[in-house]
């Protein structure tokens, strides 16, 4: 039994979100059907996260085990003559048999962009366009913040009872002449956290919230003092980093 890793990207578009629903066309889905003509049985995949219907990736990653007796670089191939255009598998690897792809993961980014300039048709599954003038100095200065270990709840839609500490490195924003991308790296984000953290930004932007206000709504852990849920076509999963030792494969293993 090997264990495999591999970093996908897709188009969000199209799909119902990321997690398999019965019924629903999801990426998980897409992959383990590929994986079952591979493999020839069926195969359960796990991901460093789930992502909502309309979010795209850069570098989701998911891990399975198979029993096939094959280099674990030779699924990248394998899975990407099967999936459909809007799935491409990136890389492929076998990994230390205790790998898991989401419990293992220990820095998350993502990134949001929004543009300010003219709409464009062509690109509204992919930005999210804001048809009034930010102030970006202001939202820069809400964005410090957010860094830091806090909980989030207040920037959560998630409601069950789950631990809701959370840590970001870095939270910065870029200005590409109207086109603006949020960049949040951490050690992990709850449901629906970068859209609500966008959300409230935007308002910060538009005069109506204050950037110390950030300070108080993580304080008083309301979700009802953040502001609203970004639109999701504007998210990307961008990367997932693990420690090494947890990637390499035990030298005792193909002895």
């Amino acid at each position: 039994m090997k264990r495999i890793k591999c970093t996908v990207s897709y188009d969000g578009t199209l799909f119902n979100g990321y997690q398999r629903q019965p019924g629903q066309r999801t990426v998980q889905g897409e992959l383990e059907l590929a994986l079952e003509k591979i493999c020839k049985n069926s195969i359960t995949i796990h991901s460093s996260g789930r992502t909502d219907a309309g979010v795209h990736a850069y570098g989701q990653v998911f891990h399975f085990d198979s029993e096939l007796n094959m280099e674990g670089t030779r699924y990248m191939r394998a899975l990407n003559s099967i999936l459909p255009e809007d799935i491409y598998v990136l890389d492929s690897q076998e990994v230390h048999p205790e790998f898991h792809s989401r419990y293992h993961g220990k820095i998350k980014e993502y990134r949001y962009k929004l543009s300010l300039n003219c709409y464009n048709p062509l690109n509204r599954h992919y930005v999210y366009y804001h048809r009034r003038l930010l102030n970006i100095d202001k939202m820069k200065e809400a964005m410090e913040y957010l860094l830091g270990t806090h909980d989030f709840t207040s920037f959560c839609g998630n409601l069950d009872e789950v631990n809701k500490e959370r840590t970001i490195y870095k939270a910065e924003l870029l200005d590409d002449n109207g086109e603006l991308t949020f960049i949040f790296v951490g050690n992990g984000f709850l449901r629906y956290m970068i859209r609500i953290m966008v959300g409230t930004l935007i308002q910060v932007g538009e005069g109506r919230k204050n950037p110390s206000d950030i300070k108080y709504i993580l304080e008083m852990k309301d979700r009802r003092l953040a502001g609203h849920t970004a639109k999701p076509q504007g998210l990307y999963l961008y990367r997932v980093e693990y420690p090494e030792e947890v990637l390499s494969v035990p030298s005792n293993k193909n002895e």
